[in-house]
């Protein structure tokens, strides 16, 4: 079976973009997620290039457990683990004590998430040499 990794790399690019244009609207809670899930799947991606699955949604855990060959710098892996906090609680209510999920997250958080995200996509564009 031929390697899907480029088709997952292609889809990061497409969420980084949503992450953009939902900034843009003033959907940060969107924004922010849409930036997790494009490093999430530009990571994924990195796995299958190697011929490795990856599993699971926590970023920093995922590039830990790239390939040794793989030097991730220390500095991605805690980018990542700020986006890490926006998968569950840009979505759901409950992942505050109140308030609905918009209300927590503004232009400083998307600005950041997708900046983020946007320095792990790179990398892997590096490493898959995209």
């Amino acid at each position: 079976m031929p390697s899907r990794a480029h088709d997952w790399l292609k889809q990061a690019l497409r969420d980084l973009e949503q992450a953009q244009d939902s900034a843009k609207a003033g959907r940060h809670e969107w924004a922010c997620f849409a930036a997790q899930q494009a490093a999430e799947k530009a990571v994924k991606a990195l796995h299958l290039h190697h011929g490795q699955e990856a599993w699971g949604h926590v970023i920093a855990k995922l590039l830990a457990e790239l390939p040794e060959t793989i030097k991730v710098p220390e500095e991605l892996i805690y980018k990542a683990m700020v986006l890490d906090n926006f998968y569950i609680p840009t979505r759901y209510p409950n992942g505050h004590p109140e308030g609905a999920p918009f209300e927590h997250f503004g232009p400083l958080q998307s600005e950041q998430a997708i900046n983020y995200a946007r320095e792990i996509i790179e990398f892997v564009c590096n490493k898959m040499a995209f």
